[in-house]
């Protein structure tokens, strides 16, 4: 039997601003995502289509998630492969290409650019090739249907 994990949720919209969605110009898009336990996530819809740009949207999230994804199955490869992982950002890249009538789009490609620190040089080339490895395990790669690339920087420690 397989295990299988669940993911629960709560998408609460804080936009009406007194007449709900009487007209598209009538409401925010602001909404919170929520979840027991955690705190929430202020959103909105991307500035482009009247939210907040003070406040996550869905495609910044959807990229968001490929990039932790990627990050925490590249750490575990890491230390289970012997690299010393010291220091990790990325600063991930995607892209949302509309239809042609202007009325929806889809995300159609992230780029991933991870600087990774490593302890020492001998773990450079290993570190550097543990990334070709994520997608195969990745869960969030593994369930969309848009090309992840990355350009990672590998650093040595300055000791």
């Amino acid at each position: 039997m397989r295990a299988s994990h669940t993911y629960d949720v709560t998408v609460k919209w804080t936009g009406n601003l007194g007449s709900g969605t009487d007209s598209y110009r009538s409401y925010s898009r602001d909404h919170e995502v929520l979840a027991d336990g955690k705190a929430g996530i202020a959103a909105s819809s991307d500035p482009a289509f009247r939210g907040d740009p003070a406040r996550w949207n869905p495609e910044g999230l959807l990229v968001a998630s490929v990039a932790q994804c990627h990050m925490l199955w590249y750490l575990h490869l890491c230390a289970v492969g012997g690299v010393v992982v010291t220091d990790y950002q990325d600063h991930a890249h995607g892209v949302m290409t509309m239809d042609e009538s202007g009325g929806g789009g889809r995300i159609t490609e992230v780029v991933l650019r991870p600087e990774v620190t490593v302890a020492d040089a001998s773990m450079e080339e290993k570190a550097r090739s543990l990334h070709d490895d994520v997608p195969a395990v990745c869960f969030i790669a593994r369930s969309v249907n848009f090309p992840i690339t990355h350009a990672p920087v590998i650093r040595v420690q300055q000791t």
